[in-house]
């Protein structure tokens, strides 16, 4: 039984505090959450989240409340005592949510890119932000590249993407195209939107963001303003493309993809992303962790996938075949479909990574709930490129072995396990995030 009455931890005294209807307490002074980082998820995601929490808590009258300073904001409820809840939102990009947690200023950090090592050193007091409870994946994005809707361009493949962006391409006829100078748009460098685009397209071939590209913090206005330039070419998370047009992005060996549903869900396309509640483990505060709870509850998915990201509910989808799969893979896709989800691993581990141990409860919940557990499951390993293919081939059916295990610990009996080695990349794989990604398993069923 959940007491009426809490403690909770007030700048280093314990203190009594009322509980809501769930037993989250209310702070006597104060908000009850601070959130910092990621205009990406505290545009909308976010709030939206918080809003979901205070309704499952039970708080009345829940709305928005928008302070003087720009991409910040109040979400606010009401007990039945009349007693005020405040959840507070600054949505200044992603490196700014890691100093606020290290100045004490959050409790929790939203951000678009995963935390870099020298955010990880400076935070090291409050425990393992990688650990597994502290790292969550509320969300998949995909950078859509956006131009004018009225732009012919169809296709860019990322080294396109890079002189274009680095300013060595600076007119479309550079790049087979027509219409001119280029004028680029590019987020702030607070922005995780903007680590993201550096880190897959300029960074890994030695490039830097032309001085000459327009920078904005807010995502809507960056959309607004490459929609209303025939010559405009931007970069901006999923849910922002509004009024411009996505083109199909090209890595390495990899097809044209769209930023599509399906192929952000698996993280296949070559520009998607995960985005991430960071929660410190010394954290005290049960507001933090109730929010990295709901979000990855249905609940919490659901609210997602209504602002415009994909959600990680698993869901079955069919695969055309076509002539550049090889036949294996080809005659898997003609009887079984394949499921919204790749397990990836840790750089240099055979360890699943955060996101796939979070993503193996869902795997194992769908296929309770649709009778699938006795040999109606294939697990499908790729790789990346190896001097010697035997030992791609090998090393995809291993991996392909480490999901086999986890899903056999829950009761499911296996139909196959395959290996195509380097087969059908996803990216490139002449640098880490490519062979990252190229190293995946897919789950099938039939």
């Amino acid at each position: 039984m959940i007491p009426r009455v809490l403690l909770i931890l007030v700048l280093g005294a314990w203190l009594p505090a009322m509980a809501c209807a769930d037993g989250l307490p209310i702070p006597k002074h104060g908000p009850a959450l601070r959130i910092q980082g990621s205009n990406t998820i505290g545009a909308a995601l976010g709030p939206a989240l918080v809003e979901g929490l205070l309704q499952e808590q039970g708080l009345l009258k829940v709305h928005h409340e928008d302070p003087d300073t720009a991409n910040e904001q109040r979400i606010v409820g009401q007990t039945a005592q009349g007693r005020r809840v405040v959840v507070e939102i600054a949505a200044h990009g992603s490196s700014t949510g890691f100093t606020a947690l290290k100045s004490a200023g959050a409790d929790l950090a939203a951000s678009s890119r995963p935390v870099k090592d020298g955010e990880l050193a400076a935070l090291q007091a409050l425990g393992d932000l990688k650990s597994p409870a502290a790292e969550q994946v509320i969300a998949i994005d995909g950078l859509a590249i956006i131009l004018h809707p009225d732009n012919p361009v169809r296709q860019l493949d990322t080294e396109q993407l890079a002189r274009i962006f680095s300013g060595e391409a600076k007119t479309w006829e550079a790049v087979g195209a027509s219409g001119g100078p280029i004028h680029l748009y590019a987020r702030d460098d607070q922005s995780g939107t903007w680590d993201t685009f550096k880190e897959l397209v300029l960074s890994g071939r030695g490039k830097t963001l032309s001085s000459a590209a327009k920078r904005f913090e807010s995502s809507e206005q960056l959309s607004d303003a490459v929609s209303a330039d025939p010559q405009a070419i931007g970069f901006i998370g999923l849910p922002y493309i509004r009024q411009a047009k996505a083109v199909a992005i090209i890595d390495g060996q990899s097809q044209a993809m769209l930023p599509l549903p399906g192929l952000i869900a698996t993280e296949d396309y070559p520009l998607s992303r995960r985005l991430f509640f960071y929660l410190p483990p010394v954290s005290q505060n049960p507001w933090a962790k109730a929010l990295a709870a709901f979000a990855q509850s249905p609940q919490g998915q659901a609210i997602v996938a209504a602002n415009g990201f994909i959600a990680q509910t698993i869901h079955p989808i069919a695969v055309s075949p076509n002539a550049l799969m090889p036949e294996g893979y080809q005659s898997l896709s003609r009887h079984a479909q394949r499921l919204t989800v790749n397990f990836r691993f840790e750089e240099g581990s055979a360890s699943l990574d955060n996101k796939a141990r979070q993503d193996l409860a869902r795997v194992l919940d769908y296929l309770q709930r649709h009778g699938k557990t006795d040999r109606a499951v294939t697990l499908v390993g790729f790789g990346d490129a190896k001097d010697d293919p035997a030992r791609a081939d090998l090393l995809s059916k291993l991996r392909a072995m480490a999901v086999r295990r986890e899903l056999v610990k829950g009761g499911v009996t296996l139909r196959e396990v395959r290996g195509f080695g380097a087969l059908m990349p996803v990216a490139a794989n002449n640098a880490d995030e490519g062979r990252i990604k190229n190293r995946r398993v897919e789950v099938w069923v039939y």
